[in-house]
């Protein structure tokens, strides 16, 4: 897979200062990421007894999905308590026994936090229904009247992103039918009303309940969101969300007023940071039309990063690329911040699926240009996260029998379009069969959503003994980020190639080339490479579907 090079070392890189500019952190999805009661679930013991793992691979810190108590019914998107640990996934007691851990280990723990929407089972919301319109209870949401003479219509015409009306009617206390409130997602997430300023107050408590347990910062769900249009007015593409799933409605999202829950959020995260010099993160979830306005999300006093996620849905051209690379790097490192690169998540099809040919099924295709992509990443300036399994090569499962689908997406619309579990299944740790070492114990209950047979090629234990194996390769490749001044933090600049492949220049040259296509072509510098994605490459010569990494005087 590579040519001799420096020695590597086992282990995270230790930064003290200014460690999220160029952090490798690995999106843990909890529920399927390490079952230690044998439930089927993974949990946050799962997670703790993963952390050597983790930290042989190299990364700085990871990312835990939602563990809060939740009914479930989006995976804990819907959240019924902020400050508590759902039975599901462990207890406080646990969670505290993981953040000392990882700190042990010098990793990092991140907490993805919903401040979008919350459960219908929450009670401000339960408070909520039992309380009349007009209510300051009710003023925490968006409940409206509805339209026409019975007010049996919404109070607008916005769809949800998951499908369906944006709004669903209530029943009064008096039985009879009542207001409408708005949920941009599913029914069971009504939207946070951040016009009133109860809410504010009360999220400046949740992020320090978790600051004051250690935690080093948070991924922020649905960054963009928050505010809406302060009337609600008509959408003229009220199904623009959920056709793209994204959010696209110019009233629902990206309101000027957000910016100013991050202004206060980053001023919350920096007196912790005065306290002790450790400084907390806060990484957004932020789908804009343009860097140009993701950039906004970034500037010095809010976000310290938002992910950039043109680079995660570019097609495989190397056009593509460079043209989000080039404007991620004019616009967002512009702000002083530093970009933040991914190519995977809980939400995406895996890149081994989504670069993949129909034509050329079975070929491997997908395959090379995943690994050529994850050397691509690994090699541009900023921040990287990793999605859980993407550094075993695993591809979306994409056959899962309709009565397994636990996505609301699918529940909501019927359709598979989309739909997010083929991304999620439990991880394969070791073994020929599932559960594959995901829960513990011979007489575990087979786990959440069912693994396909062929994910025993893609087991921890055999990725770790083949040194050919995807994980070889992020090991690898997160070890040289480390130990190279020329990567992480810093500039790129692009050299002159030949149609079909992508090269750039970091620092005082470690320059990364990609070979788009699939025939060989000449390198871009002479001498037998430091790292290739996959398989030998000939000194002056990039095979195609390949990426490579060299030291070179230029």
């Amino acid at each position: 897979m590579h040519n001799s090079g420096p020695s590597l070392q086992t282990g995270p890189r230790v930064n003290r200062h200014h460690w999220w500019r160029d952090a490798v952190i690995y999106q843990v999805y909890v529920r399927s990421f390490l079952d230690s009661t044998g439930d089927g679930v993974g949990d946050l013991a799962g997670v703790r007894a993963g952390l050597p793992y983790l930290r042989k691979l190299g990364v700085d810190g990871i990312w835990l999905s939602p563990f809060y108590p939740s009914p479930q019914h989006d995976h804990g998107y819907d959240v019924a308590d902020y400050r508590g640990v759902d039975p599901l996934f462990g207890d406080l007691d646990e969670f505290d026994a993981l953040v000392a851990a990882a700190r042990r280990l010098g990793i990092r723990v991140l907490l993805d936090i919903v401040p979008n929407h919350c459960s219908s089972e929450h009670p401000w919301f339960r408070e909520a229904l039992a309380s009349p319109p007009g209510s300051p209870a009710r003023a925490r949401f968006h409940f409206a009247d509805g339209r026409g003479p019975d007010g049996d219509e919404p109070p607008n015409n916005w769809h949800a992103m998951f499908g369906g009306p944006a709004w669903t009617r209530v029943t009064e206390a008096d039985g009879r039918p009542g207001q409408w409130y708005l949920h941009m997602f599913t029914p069971e997430q009504p939207d946070w009303n951040w016009r009133t300023p109860e809410v504010a107050a009360e999220f400046d408590r949740i992020l320090r309940f978790w600051l004051d347990r250690g935690v080093d910062g948070f991924r922020i769900d649905v960054a963009a969101g928050l505010y809406k249009h302060p009337e609600l007015p008509d959408s003229p593409d009220p199904e623009a969300d959920a056709r793209t799933r994204d959010s696209v409605n110019p009233l629902a999202w990206n309101q000027p007023e957000v910016h100013d829950v991050w202004r206060r959020w980053r001023a919350v995260c920096e007196e912790y940071t005065d306290r002790d010099g450790r400084e907390r993160l806060l990484v957004g979830e932020v789908s804009v039309p343009s860097a140009r306005e993701h950039a906004r999300y970034v500037r010095p006093d809010e976000l310290h990063q938002a992910f950039f996620f043109d680079l995660l849905g570019a097609p495989w051209d190397p056009d593509a690329f460079r043209k989000v690379i080039s404007e991620a790097m004019q616009d967002i490192a512009g702000t002083g911040s530093t970009v933040t690169w991914v190519l995977n998540n809980h939400d995406q099809v895996r890149t081994v699926t989504r670069y993949g040919e129909p034509a050329t099924d079975g070929s491997g295709l997908g395959t090379a240009r995943a690994r050529a992509a994850a050397l691509l990443m690994l090699a541009l300036p900023g921040a990287a996260y990793i999605y859980q399994g993407e550094e075993l090569g695993l591809p979306e499962v994409v056959d899962l029998p309709d009565d397994v689908l636990t996505d609301p997406i699918f529940r909501r619309t019927g359709s598979r379009a989309r739909v997010r579990d083929g991304c999620r299944v439990p991880l394969p740790w070791s073994g020929q069969a599932s559960p594959f070492g995901f829960t513990a114990g011979d007489g575990s209950a087979k786990p959440w959503l069912p693994q396909p047979e062929y994910f025993a090629e893609y087991a921890t234990d055999r990725a770790l003994a083949d040194t050919r194996s995807f994980w070889h390769l992020y090991r690898d490749g997160l070890q040289l980020r480390s130990d190279l001044p020329q990567l992480g933090e810093g500039t790129l600049r692009w050299l002159d190639t030949p149609p079909g492949v992508l090269a750039f220049v970091r620092g005082d040259g470690l320059v990364c080339a990609v070979n788009f296509g699939t025939a060989p072509t000449p390198a871009p510098v002479p001498g037998a490479p430091l790292l290739t994605s996959d398989g030998p490459c000939p000194p002056g010569v990039l095979p195609g579907s390949t990426a490579a990494w060299w030291i070179a005087d230029l």
